[in-house]
């Protein structure tokens, strides 16, 4: 199994900035494609962003589009989630997600998605 690991979470003040980070020990995670999704209280998990193994296909959800970035540094392992411009709706839990099969284009469905990280809790407050 790939077991990935978000760090990077915490508090900040609406209109602040966090990056998230994903990787996963001993595993490669060059030739998988990559979603960030995230759960607030009382709500679903929803879509946040994805991205192809190259980097080259990029997609992000309607509330953080211009907002949030998305990336991944293959030679390091890792890819990252930028938020900017926070806001105290973007509170939750947020997650890295691995798509095991071979495709270029990131699902937008939790079902595409086959491993998931604990989780990292981003706070945004007002």
């Amino acid at each position: 199994q790939v077991q990935p690991v978000e760090s990077g979470g915490g508090l900040v003040q609406a209109g602040g900035s966090l990056r998230l980070s994903c990787t996963a020990s001993g595993r490669t995670l060059s030739t998988n494609t990559m979603g960030w999704f995230r759960q607030a209280p009382g709500k679903e998990r929803e879509f946040v962003a994805g991205i192809s193994p190259s980097g080259t296909t990029i997609l992000y959800a309607d509330s953080v589009k211009g907002r949030f970035t998305v990336s991944r540094d293959n030679a390091k392992n890792m890819v990252y989630l930028q938020m900017n411009s926070l806001k105290p709706e973007d509170t939750a839990v947020y997650f890295c997600a691995v798509r095991l099969s071979i495709d270029s284009t990131p699902p937008q469905t939790s079902r595409g998605y086959h491993y998931w990280g604990q989780g990292t809790q981003v706070t945004v407050s007002s």
